[in-house]
This record gives structure tokens, sequence and C-alpha cells, in this order.
């Protein structure tokens, strides 16, 4: 099915308001992107552009700059997360849990949510097991925490045509590859329903940092400029806003500080309550009941 088929145009002011329970008001939801890079294959992104235009391999300084947010970036944010008290949402290539047993572990640890993101940092339309990938991807994740993954967020949010339908098969209930909307919304599959919840491509690291090559401050500019408008409109109806880091960008130390001014900032606001996607899942589906 198109996407167009799997979803019908819907307003935002012409639906019924959601609203949250007691003074709540708005749902921050912050997600921590942990990838394996394969050294073998031309490398997720870069920050050193190829010399001449030829990617070479293996990859060395490009990988070696992810390599960083797994020995000391993730657990830079990690410290910020645990002191402000916030649990994220771990978007998490199932082979992680193997190559680096120690970050993943202080995840589980922390109580952290974990959703699946395939096994390796590789586009979906690369496989050609789409379907075997899935349902590896997430045994990886339900050995390693005792927990089948409700969530899924594609490498890159890449899809095809056919993978809401194989993630719901798989038993995935919400995806955030669908960056269309301030609030979940229902997404048709041959398998029953997906809930789409409001992942970012805005406020998100990748595009703001390396694709789009802003300061360092620009993070907490846009987030915060973002986040001011959404509490204000989360008066007449909630408003979910994703923010969505990754350790070797907001885990260095220049841009560290921008994560936490964000993240202080959003704490002091009366009705902003920090969730998981499992949590968003759960309060949708007990306002919309699944069909």
């Amino acid at each position: 099915m198109f996407p167009t088929e799997r979803v019908p145009y819907s307003a935002i002011v012409d639906r019924e308001p959601l609203k949250l329970p007691g003074r709540g008001r708005m749902i921050v939801w912050v997600i921590v992107n942990l990838e394996l890079w394969d050294i073998s294959r031309p490398m997720a992104r870069q920050v050193l552009p190829a010399p001449a235009g030829v990617s070479p391999l293996p990859d060395v300084p490009n990988w070696a700059w992810h390599e960083y947010g797994m020995r000391v970036g993730f657990w830079r944010l990690k410290a910020v997360l645990d002191r402000f008290g916030v649990t994220p949402t771990l978007a998490i290539n199932s082979a992680v849990c193997g190559a680096y047993p120690r970050v993943a572990k202080a995840a589980l640890d922390g109580g952290w949510e974990f959703m699946g993101h395939g096994l390796s940092q590789k586009p979906i339309h690369q496989e050609l097991d789409q379907a075997g990938m899935i349902r590896a991807s997430l045994q990886q994740l339900k050995q390693f925490t005792g927990k089948a993954p409700l969530g899924w967020l594609g490498p890159g949010l890449t899809e095809t045509l056919e993978t809401p339908d194989l993630l719901a098969e798989a038993g995935i209930q919400y995806i955030g590859d669908w960056v269309f909307d301030d609030e979940p919304a229902e997404i048709k599959t041959m398998h029953g329903p997906l809930v789409a919840l409001p992942y970012t491509v805005e406020l998100n690291d990748i595009p703001m940092m390396i694709v789009q090559h802003h300061s360092a401050e620009e993070f907490v500019t846009r987030s915060l400029d973002a986040f001011d408008r959404l509490y204000a409109e989360s008066a007449g109806r909630a408003k979910v806003m994703a923010i969505a880091v990754h350790p070797y960008i907001s885990g260095t130390p220049f841009r560290i500080k921008y994560f936490e001014t964000v993240l202080d900032r959003i704490k002091a606001k009366r009705g902003a309550v920090f969730w998981t996607g499992e949590q968003i899942l759960n309060w949708y589906r007990s306002l919309r009941p699944h069909r």
C-alpha cells in the first residue's frame, strides 16, 4: 500500500483534542540512538569528507568518529539524563547488544525503553530478506532485555512500501518513521493498525548539526522555540515533542551543555512530562482503543 492508502488525510483542527491525565498538557519524548557501523561497509554518514570524492574502505576516521560516541559520548549523555531524571527511549541496532554489551547493559539497568532499529545501521532497502532481518533484530533485543520491543524506528528512518505490514506481523505496535504530526496517529496494515508516534527530523542532531552544519547552540534555539509554541498550543490539546540525539554528536564536550539547557528549561515547565514511546502508546490507546 502507498502511504496515502494507509492513513487518510486528517487536519489536526478537525480532530477531537487529546487530553493528558491530571495537570499534564504536553509530552516530551527523548530518543537516544545507538548504531553499529560495519567497518567493511561505507559509513552511515561522514564528518570528514572523502579525499578526492572517493570514499575509502575501510573508512577509519569516520568509523572512529562514531566510536567516540560509544566510548565517551554515551556516558556523557547518560549522566545528563540521570541527573534530570529523564528516562529515554533507546533506538538501538540490535547488534549493539553483542558488540557493545557494556553500553547496552547500562541502558537496560537504567530502565530505558528499547526500540527496534534494525540489526545494524544499514538501509532497509538494501536488505535482501527484510522480514527475516526484522524478526532477527527483535529476537535479539528480546533475548537481551527479556521483553519484546513494542516500537520500531527504521535505520535512517528507511522503509519500503511493505515495511509497515512486516512490522505489524512481527508484533511491533508503534513506529517513528512517519514524521507527519504533533500527536499519535493510526496507520493501516494487513495485520491491524500501527500507531505512528511523532518522531523528529527537525529536533534531531543529525540533520541539525551534521547535514545543515549549524553551530552547537542552534540545538537550544530550535528546541526551545518548538517547545514554547507547542506548550502554548497544548493548553487546548495535548501535544508530543520528540528530541533525538546520538552519542557521537550531542555527547561531545562542546555540545552537551546545550542538551542540558534544553532539559533544564523544559523540566521547569508545569504540565510538561517526559514519557517513553511505550508510555505514549499506552496513553493513546487508552483514548483511542485498539480495533
